[in-house]
């Protein structure tokens, strides 16, 4: 038999044992056994916002999802580009669950649902749209009590698994050395200034959602918690202010098995290198890879804050995250507008619809041109497979 009729004979018994598969489950099975294409296995290293509050087949994020095959999608309460208070993703628990499920059932790999679900300040799920009311981390670590954080942890947990959300982008380990701090200390989303509180409460959160089969993505490697500017409007700069003290909630829960997925920040420090976090070789390949060990899943905080979009265009900043080491680039889609009045190094970040086939798009032709190798797909493709067997 030649090897044309060979692959022909073999398609056609593939495509016959799909046709006669007695339910999507047994077609998501087979589907699954399939060898993953270049393409599909670079799918999987984008995470992406969209618009809507149910999904059909005409909608753009079914199309991402079925033919694209894109890691997951990240949910937000409000539509920040649109300039108005327009809802994006939630409405309710019965709208928000049922959402959820429709996208699980696209395609045959599972898709990672994910939210930033921190409580008090930085919450999607309010208690005005239904949802339950949870404290933010500061009140949690000024308690300093572990029943009250196990059972603040368990709460919100299980709201998150009955909705059918899988990822938290949470708990945040950064410590609380400037209380002013725009986007950390004054939204109250440290535990403390104190590493042994930080990693106390932070082990709790992580295992009551281990617990519930959701994935926690601690925050903000390698420490935000210094800075006096907020990285989605602009430079973060914490060389004079940040210390290796910072590192140690991320070195601890690494050292006892606790992080399977790591946030990287933007914030710059000439003192570890001359790039934001997130495009640094030395922070995250030498650092957080080879002098920490970590073998999980690095994802970037949004790709399109200013801290990054205001200095790199797309395409460089996509090049530069996956050599240094990111394994999943997220892009919120969901970029606040310029404040008015703001200077012209501000650039307006729309909604775009197609921003995951561009993404894509762009890494396969560095891969063709020999800019990131195949070999480096490979790695984030098998960490993310690895992490995904979990749900």
């Amino acid at each position: 038999m030649s090897s044309h009729i060979k692959v022909f004979f073999n398609l056609s018994i593939f495509i016959l044992l799909l046709s006669s598969c007695a339910n999507k489950s047994d077609k998501k099975e087979i589907l699954a056994q399939a060898k993953p294409s270049l393409k599909e296995k670079i799918g999987q290293m984008i995470m992406v916002g969209f618009r809507g509050i149910s999904v059909t087949e005409k909608d753009a994020i079914f199309k991402m999802v079925n033919d694209y095959h894109i890691s997951g999608v990240v949910l937000y309460s409000r539509d920040l580009p649109s300039k108005e208070h327009v809802k994006r993703n939630v409405l309710s628990p019965t709208q928000l669950k049922k959402l959820n499920q429709n996208l699980q059932a696209i395609d045959s790999t599972e898709l990672l649902i994910s939210i930033d679900e921190e409580g008090g300040f930085v919450t999607r799920l309010t208690l005005a749209d239904g949802f339950e009311n949870h404290a933010s981390h500061q009140a949690i670590g000024d308690l300093d009590n572990i029943d009250s954080t196990r059972i603040w942890a368990q709460n919100m947990a299980h709201e998150l698994s009955e909705l059918g959300i899988n990822m938290n982008y949470a708990p945040v380990i950064d410590l609380n050395i400037n209380p002013e701090n725009p986007i950390i200390g004054k939204r109250e989303r440290s535990f403390s200034d104190d590493e042994e509180s930080v990693l106390s409460n932070s082990r709790i959160f992580i295992q009551e959602h281990q617990n519930q089969g959701i994935i926690c993505v601690p925050k903000h490697f390698p420490g935000h918690g210094s800075s006096d500017k907020d990285s989605h409007k602009g430079l973060a700069d914490v060389t004079h202010t940040w210390s290796k003290k910072e590192l140690i909630p991320f070195q601890e829960l690494i050292k006892d098995g606790s992080l399977d997925v790591i946030m990287t920040s933007h914030v710059y420090n000439e003192n570890l290198d001359t790039l934001p976090s997130t495009l640094s070789p030395k922070i995250i390949n030498n650092m957080l890879r080879n002098d920490f060990g970590f073998e999980g899943v690095i994802i970037s905080d949004d790709m399109q804050m200013r801290a990054i979009s205001n200095f790199y265009d797309f395409e460089t900043s996509i090049e530069k995250a996956i050599i240094a080491g990111v394994d999943i680039l997220l892009f919120s889609n969901n970029a606040a507008p310029c404040p008015e009045g703001s200077n012209e190094n501000c650039v307006e970040i729309p909604f775009d619809s197609e921003i995951a086939k561009k993404a894509i798009d762009h890494i396969l032709s560095l891969v063709n041109k020999g800019h990131i190798s195949k070999e480096r797909i490979e790695q984030s493709y098998q960490r993310i497979k690895k992490l995904k067997k979990q749900l």
